[in-house]
């Protein structure tokens, strides 16, 4: 199956010649959600094993993308897209602020308690993807890439 992600995602994420701006609001989506298949399928290649994908508890703020064991630890991972330009470098990583780390903290504590998992190792993982129209993306994962303590 990675195999048929990676041939489908080998000319980039994201498609060209949007103009309007609701049009590039639905293209950014659209190359979010690709980028996140692509991460998922990454994952699962190099032994994750996912309990639950963009999950939003209700009456908060947040999202989790996706969520899953990495051996015997809990991965909350927050995947990041950036279209890569000559003229703009991407760094998708370095917009995981502060406060989005407080939201995805915020978040995964709610995803504990609903489903009642009590103390188990967690960590916090973000994958970012560099997506150049007309190449395959290139994924950085960092692991353990920020703390639950703020």
């Amino acid at each position: 199956m990675f195999q048929a992600v990676r041939w489908a995602a080998r000319r980039g994420l994201r498609e060209e010649g949007s103009v309007s701006g609701e049009a590039k609001k639905l293209a950014a989506r659209r190359a979010g959600v690709r980028g996140e298949t692509y991460a998922y399928w990454y994952l699962r290649r190099n032994g994750y094993v996912f309990v639950a994908r963009n999950y939003t508890p209700r009456g908060i703020k947040g999202e989790l993308d996706l969520i899953g064991y990495d051996g015997k630890t809990l991965a909350f991972v927050e995947v990041r897209t950036r279209t890569v330009r000559d003229d703009m470098p991407a760094l998708p990583e370095l917009s995981v602020t502060r406060e989005k780390q407080h939201v995805v903290v915020r978040t995964a504590q709610r995803f504990l308690a609903e489903r009642r998992m009590g103390e188990c190792p967690c960590r916090f993982d973000v994958v970012a993807i560099d997506n150049r129209p007309g190449l395959a993306p290139v994924l950085r994962l960092h692991k353990d890439a920020f703390s639950p303590q703020m």
